[in-house]
């Protein structure tokens, strides 16, 4: 019989998945995916939507897992925009520490934007790289799908 990966064991989106979290604002279930408000939302409206199954991040999630998460965050987006009425909307995934991931179960945030809200810009200004390192990042990524 197999046994659970010992991050499943302690991984929060896990218990809130099993609905072993009672305190959880939970939005909406299906058979694949789970969308909840996570305790401390940027801004009101902010959903986290999450695989029912523990996937650590984008690389360990299949195809048919992918595309339901993908369709649900379609259906999330288009409720939080009828039900919050915001100016704009935030669609983010992130993979790593690096990345700012702090909970390692892949979960899409959907966080509904008003103009002057406190959460202010997710990217930088401008950036300095040249134009030969764009080439190579470009030529690389290219290259990996052609082969």
């Amino acid at each position: 019989m197999p046994t659970t990966p010992p991050t499943e064991l302690d991984c929060p989106f896990c218990k809130i998945a099993a609905r072993g979290e009672e305190d959880t604002r939970e939005v909406f279930r299906t058979e694949s995916v789970v969308a909840f408000f996570p305790p401390e939302p940027a801004t009101l409206g902010h959903t986290l939507l999450i695989p029912r199954t523990h996937a650590r991040d984008i690389w360990d999630v299949s195809p048919d897992l992918a595309s339901e998460l993908g369709r649900a965050t379609v259906t999330l987006a288009g409720a939080v925009r009828r039900a919050m009425r915001p100016d704009g909307l935030n669609v983010i995934q992130s993979n790593g520490a690096a990345a700012t991931q702090t909970v390692m179960h892949l979960h899409v945030h959907v966080v509904p934007r008003w103009k002057g809200d406190a959460v202010g810009r997710i990217w930088p200004p401008e950036t300095h790289y040249s134009e030969d390192d764009k080439d190579d990042a470009w030529e690389a990524l290219r290259r990996e799908f052609r082969s």
